[in-house]
């Protein structure tokens, strides 16, 4: 019988709650089957979960503990992941509690030597980058599931069996009050670097494991430094490593660094020694003060990912598809594009909206963006920790220079997540007009500042967008009416000086903001996908285009 422990976790910040185990009907035999089952309660399958409720789709989340997860994990969302959560309603308390920031800096042997300023400007409703706790991230994620009313999450169950056949999943359960079974129409695997579902299917991944062990550090401390990246090369302290230094909120901060070659984690947690490394980088940063250990943890960095994140009638995210390091703050915002390009399919094909075949591209485009974003990390990871001798030769002569010398300073750039370009889609409609500026197909779609605290994104709903740049307030009228027989979730949304005959939300665009970063002449239209990539762009749209390329978008193929 699964025993979680309930116990709430110790913290010096964060108060643990125990969510309370709930007898479901299977257990005096139910026989409900699911839309949907998620296994694993993190952030990714919990936002899957909320994606899923925003269009109508019940689900059953599955979570073998009884409590959101320890220490901080995941501490950096990405603008791209802040928009998502927007999109699906649940930002403003990350907004509220997180800690938003643009810039890094790096130093050798305690000089300053590379600054990196991250883009952003009035058209971005958010800096680039927002600390916040992976306690706060589940916590709030998990209340905005309850609010949905369509999201079953079940605390305390774990999976221990799952089999499939054509036409349903069967998933064994254990729970603190016996075993049930559970019969789905769809399983979302989530559960994380060690899943469960994985092992039982017996999938593996491929890619490569890197030499070298690092410690996470979270310690409460009084430090009167801004919100930014740190970074620091060969220290004196800790020489040949790096340490990295983030601000949390709670007065909480990460500490991050690369262990002696052959210390072993058990070696590098015992408790004098950490609290020996912890007062060795507070006065590296110029800041001896007292401070209280909240949560330690020894990880090491992979590149590794599923070959395919669809299995029969299982999908993957997050973790449970894809192990990349955390440099450049890939884990969670990664797996946040995952849940936003899985969710809306998933949706469409158990509403019956949408052939089976439409999840075919959830794995291909999330699998190709994964190994793209492996061969980024494993720069970064090669740089961070060297794998052989010559690398570490190149990674210290590049370090040595940058004390001097300008041009190799770039180098030391940490290539932050950034949103995938699915330029090769089979979604994609190309498009045979000239476009010199805007989003292409596949690429993201911009956001852009309309008013004072008010911009482009806030109004998008589920489903797909139109947008269109009238010439004449007749314009849209017969394009809104294509978008709506297609019988999807739409939105059609107008932007420019007056009426707009048929749209759903018409939006001025006095100074032609919004024009400008499309690239938009009067008559333009954009289709965008529910997840927020343009999958087609007109000069002159007609209502048939508009409709062949919805169907290409769910289908994958031209009508």
């Amino acid at each position: 019988m699964h025993t979680p422990e309930t116990q709430p976790r110790a913290s010096v910040f964060y108060t643990y709650k125990i969510y309370p185990f709930r007898r479901p009907e299977e257990l005096v035999g139910g026989a409900a089957r699911a839309p949907v089952v998620i296994v694993g309660a993190g952030p990714v399958g919990l936002l899957t979960a909320i994606d899923l409720a925003r269009y109508g789709v019940r689900s059953v989340v599955l979570e073998a503990e009884q409590q959101v997860s320890h220490g901080s994990r995941a501490i950096v969302l990405t603008r791209r992941s802040m928009e998502i959560l927007q999109h699906a309603g649940v930002a403003e308390p990350f907004v509220r509690k997180g800690l938003q920031w643009s810039k890094g800096r790096s130093f050798f042997r305690g000089k300053e030597v590379y600054q990196m300023v991250m883009p952003h400007d009035s058209n971005d409703r958010f800096l680039p980058g927002l600390n916040i706790s992976q306690q706060y991230i589940e916590e709030y994620l998990v209340d905005a599931a309850e609010r949905t009313g369509l999201v079953d999450l079940r605390w305390g169950s774990k999976v221990t069996d799952i089999h499939q056949n054509a036409d349903a999943v069967l998933l064994s359960i254990d729970t603190p009050e016996g075993e049930y079974a559970l019969t789905a129409d769809y399983v979302v695997a989530a559960d994380g670097g060690r899943s469960t579902v994985r092992r039982l299917l017996g999938l593996r991944m491929e890619g490569r494991a890197y030499a070298g062990n690092f410690v996470i550090a979270d310690i409460k401390a009084n430090i009167d430094l801004p919100t930014e990246r740190l970074c620091f090369f060969d220290p004196d302290w800790n020489p040949g490593n790096n340490v990295l230094v983030h601000r949390q909120p709670d007065d909480i901060w990460r500490l991050d660094f690369r262990l002696p070659d052959g210390e072993t984690a058990e070696e590098a947690l015992e408790r004098s020694r950490l609290a020996a490394r912890i007062d060795l980088i507070l006065a590296m940063i110029g800041r001896k003060v007292p401070w209280e250990l909240d949560w330690a943890t020894v990880y090491s960095a992979s590149t590794l990912t599923l070959p395919d994140y669809v299995s029969g009638r299982v999908a993957f995210v997050g973790d449970a598809a894809h192990l990349l390091p955390i440099f450049g703050v890939r884990g969670a915002n990664t797996g946040f594009q995952d849940a936003g390009n899985l969710s809306w399919k998933l949706a469409l094909v158990a509403k019956g909206l949408a052939p089976p075949r439409l999840l075919e591209s959830y794995s291909q485009e999330r699998v190709t963006a994964a190994r793209e974003i492996c061969d980024e990390a494993a720069k970064s990871t090669r740089f961070m920790s060297p794998p052989t001798p010559g690398y570490r030769l190149m990674r210290d002569a590049v370090l040595s220079l940058s004390l001097s010398q300008d041009f190799c300073r770039n180098l030391l750039h940490w290539r932050t997540s950034r949103p995938h370009v699915y330029a090769h889609s089979a979604l994609n409609s190309p498009s045979a007009d000239a476009f010199i500026t805007g989003p292409a197909p596949g690429e993201p779609a911009l956001n852009a500042r309309i008013a004072e605290g008010d911009h482009l994104q806030d109004h998008f709903g589920p489903g797909f967008q139109l947008l269109c740049f009238p010439a004449t307030p007749a314009d849209v009228a017969p394009l809104a009416a294509a978008m709506h027989a297609s019988g999807l979730p739409v939105t059609v949304l107008a932007l420019g000086r007056g009426a707009a005959e048929g749209a759903d939300v018409v939006l001025p665009d006095p100074d032609g903001v919004v024009a400008a970063r499309y690239g938009a002449a009067p008559g333009t239209a954009y289709l965008l996908r529910p997840d927020l990539h343009v999958c087609a762009r007109w000069r002159a749209p007609t209502p048939e285009g508009v409709t062949a390329a919805l169907t290409t978008a769910i289908a994958g193929e031209r009508p």
